[in-house]
């Protein structure tokens, strides 16, 4: 699967994306702790990031289906 950073979540994780291997099953709140687990000094930003599972929001118990894409959108301010 497919994961893209976004704003604050890029710059706490030093990169905009990943690919991630994960077992059948796996939850979106599955896959968010496994890249938190990997860089634990970005897990306050990423539990703040609203989660789009193939461009749609996404709750931490959906399910990942192979192939899909994860965006993490920190909340922003803009006018």
């Amino acid at each position: 699967m497919e994961l893209r950073y976004f704003a604050a979540a890029r710059a706490a994780l030093g990169r905009s994306q990943d690919a991630l291997a994960v077992p059948d099953g796996a939850t979106v709140g599955d896959v968010v702790g496994l890249v938190a687990q990997g860089s634990p000094e970005a897990g306050p930003v990423l539990a703040r990031c609203a989660v789009l599972l193939d461009g749609r929001r996404a709750a931490p118990t959906d399910v990942v289906p192979d192939g899909s894409r994860i965006d993490l959108l920190p909340p922003f301010a803009g006018g």
